[in-house]
C-alpha cells in the first residue's frame, strides 16, 4: 500500500544540490562523482522510510556494469537499484545476484525515477519509500 502522500508526485520540491556542507541539513543524500550532493528534505511519512540515489545522466557507463546489465536505462535502473539497497541495508554487490538491477516482486515500497537540471549537468535521480 502506497504511504499516505505526496512526497513522490511533488519530489523536484524536495529535491536539492550543492555541496556536501549545503546538505549537511537533508533527511537523505546521495554523493555525486564531482563532490557534490543531492540531498531530500521531505519528511517520510510516519513509518517510512525514504531514500534517494542520483548520478549524472550523460556520464559513460562502466563496461563492466554495461556488459552485465545493458546500457539501455542504465542510470534509472541503477539508481533505482542503489534506492532498493539502501532500503534492504544490503551492499550492491550482495544484490546482484539474485536482482540484478530488477525490483524483487516482495518489495513493499514505492519509488520515482526522475529527470534534475542541474548547473553540472542532468541528474537521474530515484526516491524510494518502504515502511520502515
Amino acid at each position: 500500500m502506497p504511504p499516505p502522500s505526496d512526497l513522490l508526485t511533488q519530489a523536484e520540491s524536495y529535491l536539492r544540490v550543492g555541496s556536501v556542507a549545503e546538505m549537511a541539513g537533508a533527511i537523505t543524500r546521495s554523493h555525486l562523482p564531482d563532490f557534490r550532493c543531492v540531498g531530500w528534505y521531505g519528511e517520510p511519512p510516519a513509518g517510512w522510510t525514504v531514500v534517494i540515489d542520483a548520478e549524472y545522466a550523460d556520464q559513460v557507463v562502466p563496461a563492466p556494469l554495461a556488459r552485465r546489465f545493458g546500457e539501455t536505462d542504465f542510470w534509472p535502473r541503477w539508481t533505482r537499484a542503489e534506492c532498493l539497497c539502501k532500503l534492504a541495508d544490503v551492499p550492491m554487490l550482495a544484490w546482484w545476484p539474485e536482482h540484478g538491477l530488477d525490483v524483487p516482486a516482495s518489495f513493499e515500497g514505492v519509488w520515482r525515477t526522475l529527470r534534475l537540471p542541474s548547473s553540472s549537468g542532468e541528474l537521474v535521480v530515484t526516491v524510494a519509500m518502504a515502511p520502515s
